[in-house]
Formats: structure tokens, sequence, C-alpha cells
């Protein structure tokens, strides 16, 4: 029952929160839960691109390069993440006899493409978000120093600053509210930003490695 008790209490608080900043406010709170589910769902589809797991891949750039057929089949049989998705598209490309080197370096650029599309996916909703919430909390802040004027002026000649400075704060509550949520935004467009890059420098680098090596060819 205690539990209950203050888990109703703190719901109760967050919701007068809420109203005080109103709509403006309401809105910065929908975008910060948008803004973590993107960020949890970013996380778990990187994990499961295997964007932080390369060591596959170092084994197959070793096959590659010591003409290793028997361990590129088994290891091209279950074939998982980016970058070993495109080091199997690549040397299929490469030693297939019908293509040309510049048709299996278009195949491996087309899949490297395809490969960032996909990691990339979700990251535009974060920039937008980092640019809309502290527009929203500014916003909010105007619109709650206009009320908060108008019912000073409402009050006549008996006008207490303490409803405009009441007024005030609350108004302020949306421009800081709208800057948290910016910031962290911010932050994790730069973490996934550079996790990307990292990634691309990576199939760069891959594909390079492959096309300097050049063994007969083989089926796979």
């Amino acid at each position: 029952m205690p539990e209950i008790n203050y888990e109703v209490s703190l719901m109760t608080e967050i919701l007068n929160f809420l109203n005080k900043g109103g709509p403006a406010l309401w809105i910065i709170f929908l975008l910060s839960i948008i803004l973590l589910a993107i960020i949890f769902y970013k996380l778990a589809h990187l994990m499961k691109l295997g964007v932080w797991n390369s060591k596959r891949t170092r084994l197959i750039l070793d096959a590659w390069k010591l003409n290793n057929i028997e361990y590129l089949r088994k290891v091209f049989l279950d074939t998982k993440g980016i970058r070993e998705t495109l080091a199997k598209k690549t040397i299929v490309s490469i030693i297939d006899e019908a293509l040309a080197e510049e048709s299996a370096r278009e195949e491996c650029e087309a899949e490297a493409r395809n490969s960032l599309h996909q990691a990339n996916k979700g990251l535009r909703i974060i920039e937008l978000i980092s640019h809309i919430a502290p527009l929203l909390g500014l916003l909010g802040t105007v619109l709650g120093m206009i009320e908060a004027f108008q019912r000073l002026q409402e009050s006549g000649n008996e006008a207490d600053p303490s409803i405009l400075a009441g007024g005030i704060w609350e108004a302020l509550l949306t421009t800081a509210a709208g800057m948290a949520v910016a910031i962290v935004a911010t932050v994790s467009l730069s973490f996934f930003d550079n996790i990307i890059d990292t990634l691309r420098n990576d199939l760069e680098d891959l594909a390079t490695q492959i096309f300097t090596r050049k063994p007969g060819g083989f089926g796979v």
C-alpha cells in the first residue's frame, strides 16, 4: 500500500508539473519519450547489424589473403553483420568471371550504400527533435509570459509582484525542458554519427583490402 500511494503521489506531481507548463511542455514531454524510444531502438538495431563486432570480418580478410577457400565457403553460409555481408558480396563479385572489375566495384559500392542507409535509419528524427524541442520551449515561455502580464494587467492597482514572478517561473519551465531534451538529442546524435563515420571508414578499408588481393576464381 505505501508503494502504491508513493507511485500515485509521484504521478500526481508529474501531471501537475506538466500542467503548469501548458501544452508546449506536454509536447516536449512526448518528444522526450519518442527520443528515448529511438535511442534504444538505434542501439538495438546497430547491435543487430553487428556494428561493434568485426572479429569475423578480420578472419574473412585473413582467409581471403591466404586463399582459404574452405573457410570462406563455411563462413558465407552464415553471414552476419554489415561488414561480413559486404565482404561476402564483394568477394563473390570479384570471383564471378562474368563480371568485370568495374562491375564488381559497383556491386561493392551499392552494398556499402545500402548498409550505411540501414545504419542511418532514425537519426534524422533525432536531429529534428534536437531542433524542435528548444523552439517549442521558447514558444511556451513566450506564451506563458504573455499570460502572466495579462494577469498582472487585469489585477490593476492591486497588482501583486508574486503573481508576475509565479507566472514567469512557470513560463520558464518549458524553456528548461526544451533545452534538456535538445541536449540529450544532440549528444545522442553525435554519438551515433561517430559510430556511422567509423563504420563508413571500416567499409571503405574493407573493400580496399579485398580488391588489392584478387586470387584466382573459385566457387562460393
